[in-house]
Order: structure tokens, then C-alpha cells, then sequence
């Protein structure tokens, strides 16, 4: 059983910052991939950061440079620091993890960029 729970949403301005968080309850949290996914209004799910087991992060071009994912295995947690967020990046953000072929994904957080 894995159930992840996503905070830190909000409502901010153009060029701000907000940090996500994602805490899982999981057993051998560690040895999964950790993702950070969003969906906005009228458009498909996107990736936008992942990180592994050991570190390794991955970004999508659109947030490269700006945003930031870290976990700390001994808290079961990931976060995802996003800079100079965009209006157009107003989306629900998910967090994803997987192990093999097995996904799991949180309930979701709404991140909101408007004046």
C-alpha cells in the first residue's frame, strides 16, 4: 500500500517561488523514482522533475534552471521547489512513485500564477 500525500499549493504572483511537498507512506521509500507531474487546464499530464534512487534528477525543458527536486529518504519526502513561476504554469501538480512497473500517485495540489 502507498499513499502519498502532496502540500504546499497555493495562489502566487507571476515570479514567484513556492515549494511542493510530497510525503509518502511506503515501505522502502528509497528504492523508488520519484516524479513530479502536472496538469493544466485543458492540456495533458506533464512530467516535470523526477529524481532516483541515488539522486539523479531529471527536468523538463520548460522548467529547467528554475525548478528544483530533492528528496531525504529517512522522511519518506520529496519536494519540488519551483523560481519565476509562470501564469502559464498554473496546473494541479502531482507526485508519482514508482518501483518497476508499479505507479502510485497522490491526490494532487493546485499551484495557481496570477496577478
Amino acid at each position: 500500500q502507498v499513499q502519498l500525500v502532496e502540500s504546499g499549493g497555493g495562489l502566487v504572483q507571476p515570479g514567484a517561488s513556492l515549494r511542493l511537498s510530497c510525503a509518502a507512506s511506503v515501505s522502502g521509500f528509497a528504492d523508488f523514482v520519484m516524479s513530479w507531474y502536472r496538469v493544466a487546464p485543458g492540456k495533458q499530464r506533464e512530467m516535470v522533475a523526477s529524481i532516483d534512487r541515488r539522486g539523479t534528477t531529471w527536468y523538463a525543458n520548460t522548467v529547467e534552471g528554475r525548478f528544483a527536486i530533492s528528496r531525504v529518504n529517512a522522511n519518506s519526502t520529496v519536494w519540488l521547489q519551483m523560481y519565476s513561476l509562470k501564469a502559464e504554469e498554473t496546473a494541479v501538480y502531482y507526485c508519482k512513485a514508482t518501483w518497476g512497473a508499479s505507479g502510485y500517485w497522490g491526490q494532487g495540489t493546485q499551484v495557481t500564477v496570477s496577478s
